[in-house]
């Protein structure tokens, strides 16, 4: 995800910055007898190039805030308070939908403050927490989407041996895994952003604080902040999805070895609603790092729009898809507010 938000310098919009007394802090003492600063705020321009649409966007981005907040709180207490929901494959869930919830919320106050109030303003340290959050659950929720793969590798293809291969526990240490595995990388790009001397402008044309978005405006040499961006998204990310796509890959293998029809077309659809969540995860991500790299003098307007999307979307789609897949939590849903009673037992 490092770089699905890096725009060409001709790109970016000359708005007015703001004098030095008024944005930045002491100076920071560096070898060479040089004086650097570094902000106390950044200003986020929102969409640039947009701004007469701003209260038209605000009112989507609101919507799908508003839904995800919504769909993943239900889904939470759905499986919380009905305990046939209370198995392996509804824990992960859980894990998925708390995600989520951190996920859009790390970025959908800040935007809709800057639609709504215009308030673009953003402390230093703020901003350092944004962009630790953004990337470091956007990580989670794809190590997530790992787990889930393998437990559908092993519903197809080990039904039996399922619960003795997957207990409520082995569940908890792969999602905390994910949790630490991430939060580990996300670290070191607040050290990497934090290092770097600003001296320039501190106007970011985002709705929200990303890496490398934040570290193209130093006066310094940003290569380490490259480097380990790209090598973070090609390790952490092409390996979840070489080992998603290779769960995918037995489960068919698996699939189409069985004799009948129905039992191919029963197998089949115990995944559907996987891969569609992570089609939804996945696809807007890249085709917003794609269009950057290949598409030149793509609209900057455009990539702002797709860097809020691949991070709103999956949150509002994730519960619709689980809950339209699964019989169980259709049925949980209906009991909690058609009838305020849920199952005790299965």
């Amino acid at each position: 995800m490092e770089e699905m938000s890096h725009f060409s310098q001709d790109q970016v919009p000359k708005p007015a910055w703001k004098t030095a007394g008024s944005w930045l802090s002491s100076p920071l003492s560096l070898p060479g007898n040089s004086s650097f600063h570094q902000p106390t705020v950044f200003i986020l321009l929102g969409i640039p190039g947009m701004e007469s649409a701003h209260n038209w966007i605000s009112a989507s981005f609101c919507s799908m805030y508003a839904t995800a907040l919504a769909g993943n709180s239900a889904l939470l207490l759905a499986i919380a308070t009905d305990s046939v929901l209370h198995k392996p494959m509804y824990q992960l869930l859980v894990m998925l939908a708390m995600t989520d919830l951190v996920l859009c919320s790390s970025t959908g106050p800040q935007e809709l403050s800057i639609f709504w109030s215009g308030s673009r303003e953003i402390s230093f340290s703020g901003c350092l927490a944004q962009l630790f959050f953004v990337h470091s659950f956007y990580g989670v929720e794809s190590a997530l989407l790992v787990v889930m793969a393998f437990d559908r590798y092993v519903a197809v293809c080990q039904p039996l041996r399922y619960v003795s291969i997957l207990p409520t526990m082995v569940i908890g240490k792969l999602g905390l895994a994910a949790l630490l595995r991430n939060l580990t990388l996300g670290l070191p790009l607040v050290f990497l952003v934090y290092r770097l001397p600003y001296c320039h402008t501190n106007v970011i044309p985002q709705t929200y604080c990303e890496h490398m978005s934040v570290a193209k405006l130093a006066c310094a040499d940003i290569t380490p902040n490259v480097v380990y961006g790209l090598t973070v998204a090609l390790l952490a990310m092409g390996l979840d999805i070489a080992l998603i796509a290779g769960s995918y890959g037995l489960i068919l293998r698996a699939v189409f070895r069985l004799p009948s029809r129905d039992a191919r077309v029963k197998a089949l659809s115990t995944c559907g609603s996987h891969v569609c969540v992570i089609l939804t995860f996945y696809f807007p991500s890249f085709f917003s790092f794609f269009t950057h790299r290949f598409a030149h003098g793509f609209p900057l307007h455009v990539h702002v729009i797709l860097a809020n999307l691949y991070l709103l979307v999956p949150p509002v789609l994730n519960p619709i898809v689980y809950g339209a897949h699964s019989r169980e939590i259709r049925q949980s849903l209906w009991r909690l507010f058609s009838h305020g009673s849920f199952s005790a037992g299965p």
